[in-house]
């Protein structure tokens, strides 16, 4: 993952992939349908450890993968030939209008600022690109949410107004991703603040299939100046 100037990830690698990418469905729930078929490179910003590469693949497309994990982009090696890159999501190595589709997968809650991300995403399209975010659901999940494993349900703290890093809380899981590495809050307003910020045009927001309370949000949307 990509996160402000820290490599969080580094000495996480393998301990992630077991938990979230070996033996998890090829393709999350929604994502082809957003990216829709295409062609040439696909800039995933975050890639980890290369979980989404076969779904870029799938739609047509050829993989650029880029993090600041070292150890992420060790593991993400095995799953594509194409090239990877040691780099900050918030700002990208590449010139304008490089790509025709970028993604940026699950990572609004590991970045110190996830408004440059999506800026320097839209900067980095051509225009008429695509931009896929698919990601943490602002309202039902992040560090103020407490997770009922019995019946689905959550509980909402008070903290959900608190954006930015957070200090660990009681309610946060021992063995959990949020113990190890920390988590970021973007709060709704100020996520959809971000996309309006990034001047893209937004075609589609989902929720993807999962849980009653949705777990993620999703959205396409393109360059369109």
């Amino acid at each position: 993952m990509t996160a402000g100037t820290t490599a969080r990830y580094d000495g996480l690698a393998d301990w992630y992939d077991d938990r979230f990418v070996v033996n998890a469905e090829p393709n999350q729930p929604g994502v082809l349908e957003l990216l829709g078929p295409g062609s040439g490179p696909c800039l995933d910003i975050g890639c980890g450890t290369g979980r989404n590469f076969a779904t870029i693949q799938e739609s047509g497309r050829t993989v650029v993968g880029l993090d600041l994990s070292v150890d992420q982009l060790r593991l993400a090696r095995t799953r594509t030939d194409g090239p990877l890159m040691l780099a900050d999501g918030a700002v990208l190595p590449f010139a304008d209008a490089s790509f025709d589709t970028a993604m940026v997968m699950w990572i609004s809650t590991d970045v110190d600022d996830f408004s440059k991300v999506l800026g320097e995403a839209a900067r980095v399209l051509r225009p008429d690109g695509v931009l896929v975010v698919y990601g943490v659901h602002p309202c039902f999940n992040g560090p103020h949410v407490v997770y009922n494993e019995d019946d689905g349900s959550r509980l909402i703290h008070p903290t959900y107004r608190t954006a930015g890093w957070h200090e660990p809380a009681p309610w946060w899981a021992d063995d959990g991703i949020r113990r190890r590495i920390g988590m970021s809050h973007v709060p709704l307003a100020e996520y959809l603040n971000a996309i309006i910020s990034s001047g893209l045009t937004v075609e589609r927001f989902e929720e993807p299939t999962g849980p009653d309370i949705p777990h993620a949000l999703a959205f396409r949307a393109r360059r369109t100046g």
